[in-house]
């Protein structure tokens, strides 16, 4: 079994190629860093502090945590472990909560909704802590199942990018832990012993498709070795011409090609 140390240097490497390959931090910039009280989130601020410290350019962070009001939240973990910690942040209350569980009907899940709501206001958020790039902690697994969440659900090839600009044009979001691994930010979050606050809203529903096509990834991943790292390339590798939409290729224009050839 690989130690802390081992760990740790390669979460720091994929973290590393993340922002080098999608130019995510430039000199000066002001990251507000979502913090949800769960393994990723932790790990992408441990991260982000890392490389503030040995980065040739100069940026800030603040992190930020939506206190959602779902029952039994412990709404003293967060400011305790960022004092210790000795990094700027900021606790924004509002009951999300309660909006969710009054408009989700019986039976469905409440994801979709929560995650509308909670994004709205982190950006919110973002603009208001003069804060010019948004910091989530999706990792590779994450893009993974959402890609083919949208493709056999929504009929659309789609992930999670690991930087755009929000619908708004005034924002960034990064996903700086788009190349690490989950099991490996597991073993991260476990020696480091970081406060973890479960997700009593969602983590509670046990049939969202996302459990489904995260056990179906994980049983190819046991089946075929390294399928998830062929997977990661694939959506780096895309050949327009190739698929099917004429939105992304011109195919007419193929045809008045070779009659201008001929």
């Amino acid at each position: 079994m690989e130690n802390i140390k081992q760990v740790t240097k390669k979460l720091q490497k994929s973290v590393a190629e993340a922002i080098q390959q999608f130019a995510m931090i430039d000199d000066g910039d002001r990251i507000m860093v979502c913090l949800s009280g769960g393994k990723d989130s932790y790990t992408l601020l441990n991260m982000l502090l890392y490389f503030q410290k040995v980065a040739p350019i100069s940026f800030e962070i603040i992190a930020v945590n939506l206190d959602q009001k779902q029952p039994g939240f412990p709404e003293e973990v967060l400011p305790t472990y960022l004092e210790k910690l000795g990094v700027n942040y900021k606790i924004i209350e509002k009951n999300t909560y309660k909006i969710v569980m009054d408009k989700t009907p019986e039976g469905k899940t409440t994801c979709s909704l929560c995650s509308r709501l909670r994004r709205g206001t982190l950006y919110e958020a973002a603009k208001d802590l003069n804060c010019n790039k948004l910091a989530l902690g999706h990792h590779r697994n994450d893009i993974l199942e959402t890609f083919f969440l949208n493709m056999f659900f929504s009929g659309k090839i789609e992930t999670m990018p690991p930087k755009f600009v929000n619908d708004a044009g005034d924002l960034i979001v990064l996903r700086p832990l788009a190349f690490c691994k989950e099991n490996e930010i597991e073993m991260y979050s476990n020696a480091m012993n970081f406060p973890i606050i479960p997700c009593n809203l969602c983590g509670s529903q046990e049939n969202l498709q996302r459990k489904k096509v995260k056990q179906m990834i994980t049983d190819w991943e046991k089946e075929f070795p390294n399928r998830n790292s062929i997977m990661m390339n694939a959506l780096q590798n895309v050949y327009p011409s190739h698929l099917l939409d004429p939105n992304l290729y011109d195919f007419k224009k193929l045809e008045n090609t070779i009659l201008k050839e001929s």
